[in-house]
């Protein structure tokens, strides 16, 4: 079967056109070398533009894609980028790896004539450089430059095969021009000097050695590393090399047998190859960490079965062993007589680190405790690699390198499920199969257990098992076969902590939340991610660091939880207090003056850059906690704790309204809701039920906001029953009746004394009305209770007033004052709010291109953020701009993409605008969308 697409060398494409333009074939060799796999379109404009994308990248983009499926079939628009749908065989650069694979294995297998073939063909598919007429430095980095060195590592494969195979005389040719072309290369040195050796041309392979020992001085000032020198040592001594048949030395080989139904993990694997082979000329200390059950140990025996070194492959399961006693094992292994082994422990290491000095060896050592235990047993001779697994990623180990292993992606899962139950059982029932895969949290341990005993009850559906698997307080018991258990494996981690952490972990069992920071149980959790039973998830937008663990983890703490202390009920109602008062803390600095707990705090307007710093932060941290919040509510529901539910719930809508996380909120004044009925406490009610009006108002469903605050009013009086007065006069259709409701509001407001229900008020009051005093009120208000962002919210008012009046200049000013204030606090949806406001200033002025901009601005930020609403307004902001350019085909786009959203919205005035607006694009260019 022939290749049907290349880029190793000149772009190609079989019985095609290649694209003529730059870009377009950057952006094609980029979904090639992906094939079959999405890749963001962040990532292609990236590629595209070397790092550098214009501000309309995207809809570039687009364009260019659009031309490329008129010469490439299969190029299709995936949630969050773009995919090719192509054989990755039929791609030269897939092929060649897959070709390259096989001949390692050919070659582990002792098949050595087979290997040499097989890298043979591999290497007949390379036309040049790769990549050689694409122009992006972001892809050759990326691929380019690790195609180049497979190859060339390939080439020294494959010729050291034929060496072994007696083949020298046929190589020298293709040797010295590899050296030619890559002279700082020491290996291609050595195997030149070994071909002409074999060759009987010694005095050539002499001269060959000082022409290397010549090149590496004047160009490194080194000297030739070990191989080099032992290749120049066997020529001097007129040794042959051990190669004349592949197969005839026997060094030692102790790896376990490979897992024959493997599956996935190409990253690491390549990372662990790629790493070795970088590093030839001193000892290479790899360590593969992660939870338990992510199938550490069985990367590292099946990527040692792959590579070879010449002097050996040791193996050592460590566990709790001391490391004396695993050098005993190793320095037999090494073929140290039984006598011979020192008694001490440092003499032992002296032998070891003696025997292991000139040899090239491969050591895995599994399951390893700590740094102390490892660091005796590592080899010392150049070349050697020593592969090390862990729960804890042992950063205390000097010059090794770590590799955090998570759990099999989606496909990986599958196929290893369908590997161990079978694949026809998993084609059968693909919906039950992704089930399981979902339960066992794609934990390749888990899998291998439900595999097993898939495999054991021919009878069971995977149906069936996904049904026992369903239920969390069996799901442990279920995950057992045999000697596998994944309890068992958990337990080890859980064992070997000190009372404290065992107590830390149990607490955590409490929570439901997918991640976590420290400050939740004021204490440090690096701890337990040493142990492997969390991982860290780096640092999040507010500065904390924050901790995950794998849910199978999660069901093990809670069930030490409840077998040790009982349950969850006492943890959570100890960090209650902490949760509610620091949530609280950060509403405030959302809501200045808000009654949060039933009282109106006045806060002093600060407006130095520390101020504004800290409502930043506060909101940032918001954002970062918003997960861990959320499941919050429901833990303090279904242990009964209400009233820390219900407030919570109250604490968070400020938050899901600045970053219209709506389902979140819809989800949380739910279960506020109904634990504020089961306490009995009607403040509590009312305050979510004005909270969900906010949310049916913010979804325009403006009926719905009323029904919600109907219910609320005799819930309470006095202030509370004015702020739901205030709200109700926002969604009236009737201009006179929301007008009254806004006075009877302010009324009880200045009554009362309530500064921030009086600006709410008054802004409502000046927007209704026109009255550019009364906003004008409202915006000294907020400025004296220190509240930037209602502050901001009468500045857009005041802004769309002016509009109104024709005073453009006035209405520029206000808008540009309100997005200054925007992007100080990092408020993103505000902003895009209030750049469509600009959007219609600048079409005011005569300047269409420059309303363009602020729509397509406010637009990515509405898409990112996934709030619908705010893409059509943005999308009809960008169709009269377009309009106004008399650029059709933009309109027409973004018309289409409108009506879409407001479809989905159900928003029927919307859908209506955007057909008038259809209409006179049909008028325009006489053609219907």
């Amino acid at each position: 079967m022939n290749v049907r697409f290349g880029v190793l060398g000149p772009l190609r494409i079989e019985a095609g056109q290649v694209p003529g333009p730059a870009k377009h074939r950057t952006l094609l060799a980029a979904l090639l070398l992906s094939a079959r796999e999405t890749v963001p379109a962040e990532r292609l404009m990236s590629v595209v533009w070397d790092d550098r994308p214009p501000a309309s990248a995207g809809s570039v983009l687009r364009v260019y894609v659009s031309a490329l499926r008129k010469l490439v079939d299969g190029i299709h628009t995936v949630p969050g980028g773009y995919l090719i749908d192509v054989e990755r065989d039929d791609v030269d650069c897939h092929r060649f790896e897959r070709l390259v694979g096989g001949a390692r294995q050919a070659r582990a297998a002792g098949r050595g004539a087979e290997a040499a073939d097989g890298f043979r063909a591999a290497l007949a598919l390379w036309r040049g450089q790769a990549l050689a007429d694409v122009e992006s430095s972001v892809l050759r980095r990326a691929h380019g430059v690790p195609l180049e060195e497979l190859r060339l590592t390939a080439l020294e494969e494959r010729v050291e095969l034929d060496l072994r195979l007696g083949r020298g005389a046929e190589v020298i040719g293709e040797l010295r021009a590899l050296v030619g072309a890559h002279p700082l290369r020491e290996r291609a040195w050595v195997r030149l000097i070994e071909a002409l050796h074999q060759a009987g041309r010694r005095s050539e392979a002499l001269g060959a050695y000082q022409d290397a020992r010549r090149t590496l001085v004047d160009e490194l000032g080194l000297e030739p590393g070990a191989e080099l020198a032992d290749a120049h040592q066997r020529v001097l001594a007129g040794e042959d090399r051990p190669s004349t048949a592949v197969g005839d030395r026997a060094p030692v080989d102790e790896l376990p047998p490979d897992i024959s139904d493997f599956v996935g993990r190409s990253p690491v694997l390549e990372w662990i190859v790629r790493t070795a082979r970088e590093h030839v000329s001193a000892p290479v200390h790899l360590v593969l960490h992660g939870p338990p059950g992510c199938g550490k140990s069985a990367v590292a025996v099946h990527a040692a079965t792959g590579l070879e070194r010449p002097d050996g492959r040791l193996y050592a399961s460590l566990g709790a062993r001391p490391p004396g006693a695993v050098l005993e094992d190793l320095l037999r292994s090494l073929g140290c007589p039984d006598g011979a082994v020192p008694p001490a422990l440092d003499e032992r290491v002296r032998l070891y680190r003696s025997m292991t000095a000139r040899k090239r060896l491969l050591v895995v050592l599994d399951d390893a405790a700590d740094e102390a235990q490892v660091r005796p047993l590592l080899p010392t001779g150049p070349g050697s690699l020593t592969l090390v697994t862990s729960r804890s990623p042992l950063a205390g180990l000097e010059a090794a390198r770590a590799y955090e292993m998570g759990v099999l992606d989606g496909d990986e899962a599958v196929a290893m499920l369908g590997e161990v139950a079978g694949h026809e059982r998993v084609r059968a029932e693909p919906e039950a199969a992704l089930r399981i895969v979902r339960l066992c949290g794609h934990l390749p341990l888990a899998l291998r257990i439900a595999g097993s005993r898939l495999a054991r009850k021919p009878g069971w559906t995977l149906d069936h098992l996904a049904g026992r698997l369903g239920d969390e307080r069996r799901r442990l018991d279920e995950l057992s076969a045999g000697d596998l258990a994944v309890r068992g494996s958990l337990a080890l981690g859980y064992r070997g902590l000190a009372d404290p952490e065992r107590r830390l972990l149990r607490g955590l069992g409490a929570l439901s939340a997918p991640d976590f920071a420290s400050w939740v149980f004021g204490t440090d959790l690096e701890p337990l991610a040493e142990a492997g039973l969390l991982q860290s998830r780096g640092l999040d937008e507010a500065g904390q660091e924050r901790y995950g663990w794998h849910d199978l983890t999660r069901l093990y703490a809670a069930e030490r939880l409840a077998e040790e202390e009982g349950g969850p009920e006492r943890v959570l109602a100890v960090i209650s207090g902490a949760i509610l008062e620091r949530t609280r803390q950060a509403r405030a600095s959302l809501l200045p003056a808000e009654p949060g707990t039933g009282r109106t705090e006045v806060h002093l307007p600060g407006t130095g850059p520390l101020e504004t710093g800290w409502l930043r932060h506060e909101a940032r941290w918001l954002s970062a906690e918003r997960r861990f919040l959320v499941a919050a509510v429901g833990d303090f529901y279904r242990v009964g704790l209400y009233e820390a539910a219900w407030r919570l719930a109250f604490y968070l809508t400020p938050l899901f309204e600045l970053g219209a996380h709506h389902d979140d909120w819809h989800a949380t004044t739910a279960t506020g809701l109904d634990a504020a009925r089961a306490a009995g406490h009607r403040h509590g009610e009312a305050l979510l039920l004005r909270g969900l009006a906010d949310l049916h108002r913010a979804e325009g469903r403006t009926e719905s906001a009323a029904a919600a605050l109907r219910a609320a009013q005799p819930l309470v009086e006095g202030l509370e029953l004015a702020r739901v007065t205030l709200r109700l006069g926002l969604v009236q259709a009737r201009p006179a009746e929301a007008e009254q409701a806004f006075v009877r509001a302010l009324r009880v407001f200045e009554e009362a004394g309530d500064r921030r229900g009086r600006a709410d008020a008054l802004r409502a009051l000046g927007a209704l009305r026109r009255d550019e005093g009364r906003l004008n009120e409202s915006l000294s208000a907020y400025q004296d209770l220190g509240d930037p962002r209602g502050e901001a919210e009468a500045l857009l008012d005041l802004g769309r007033l002016h509009l109104g009046g024709g005073r453009l200049a006035e209405a520029r000013g206000c808008v540009e004052r309100r997005l200054r204030i925007n992007r100080r606090l990092g408020d993103r949806l505000p902003e895009a709010g209030a750049l469509l406001v600009l959007a219609e200033v600048a079409r005011a002025e005569g300047a269409p291109g420059a309303a363009a901009g602020s729509a397509r601005e406010a637009l990515e930020t509405f898409v990112s953020y996934g709030d619908r609403r705010g893409a059509a307004q943005a999308l009809m902001a960008l169709a009269r701009a377009a309009l106004d350019l008399d650029d059709i085909d933009d309109a027409v786009e973004a018309l289409t993409r409108a009506m879409g959203e407001f479809d989905r919205l159900g928003d029927e005035q919307g859908r209506a605008e955007a057909d008038r607006l259809a209409q006179e694009a049909r008028r325009r260019r006489g053609r219907r969308i």
